[in-house]
């Protein structure tokens, strides 16, 4: 019996990783507003709904992109990602997955953005919930959020940054070389301050960025996969007095890996239970 027992929790406890594994990280809500199906277009400014010091400059809006990314000095189209590095050159910029969405297909969902709560904290985010490429393709889509929480409790102007990732199958639209969503100029995740010069410690580009296949689900840096603060496919970068302390990015063990380990540790469970009895 109670081996029978130890078998039925090991399957609950797998059926609950693989559910894990699926959900992902990007938050509900966050919908305030719906930009209309298109390609390459900017909103205009839209209040954060609190004040954030992004690199000694302070901002209370910011501009939502189609294209995967906000901006903070004004609404920008740009669809072929550049380098979000030392060789960037362009304003201050967040961007969870710089590259040519296009929302007019049938079955590409549409790019919303809003304010609410998140993690107990008042909130912005953006969120595209499963968008196309260019030109109007449906046929892979990609599901990832940008998150900005109000932590003045830590000090004025503070803030986090969370880029949430729930399936990333396209990397790149055929504008910028790409062939049914794959090669070309491959999307860029990171976000830089738009200063002169790109001082260092002013910007982070994620490892994989313009690599083709690096970033898509089952790359090599795949963003789906990994994490910097433990939640599968989440990334968060703390905003204190205006500067960012980037986490190492760290590679989350596969179900199956997780599988193995729970197999192993019922397995152990058993042996020390008849060492026990024998003993006895």
């Amino acid at each position: 019996m109670r081996i029978a027992m130890s078998v039925t929790a090991m399957a609950v406890c797998l059926g609950l990783l693989a559910g894990t594994a699926l959900a992902g990280p990007v938050a509900p809500g966050f919908a305030g507003s719906t930009f209309a199906a298109n390609d390459d277009g900017a909103t205009g400014a839209i209040g954060l709904g609190f004040s954030a010091n992004f690199y000694g400059t302070t901002y209370s809006t910011a501009y939502v992109s189609n294209n995967g990314y906000i901006t903070f000095n004004d609404g920008q189209g740009s669809y072929t990602p550049s380098g979000l590095g030392a060789g960037y050159s362009g304003q201050p910029i967040i961007a969870a997955f710089f590259a040519d969405v296009d929302t007019r297909g049938a079955g590409s969902a549409l790019t919303s953005y809003g304010t609410g709560t998140y993690m107990g904290y008042q909130a912005f985010g953006a969120t595209w919930p499963g968008v196309g490429y260019f030109p109007s393709q449906d046929n892979l889509l990609n599901a990832f959020q940008i998150l900005m929480t109000n932590r003045s409790d830590t000090g004025a102007g503070n803030f986090d940054i969370y880029l949430n990732y729930n399936q990333i199958l396209w990397e790149t639209g055929s504008a910028s070389g790409g062939t049914g969503g794959f090669g070309g100029v491959s999307a860029a995740a990171g976000f830089n301050a738009g200063q002169a010069g790109n001082p260092d410690g002013t910007y982070y580009q994620f490892p994989g960025s313009l690599v083709n296949g690096a970033l898509i689900d089952g790359g090599p840096n795949s963003l789906t996969a990994n994490t910097n603060d433990g939640v599968t496919g989440q990334y968060i970068f703390q905003v204190r007095n205006g500067t960012i302390v980037v986490p190492p990015v760290t590679t989350v063990p596969e179900p199956a890996s997780m599988a193995m380990f729970g197999m192993g540790l019922v397995g152990l469970g058993m042996v020390r239970r008849r060492r026990g009895r024998s003993r006895g």
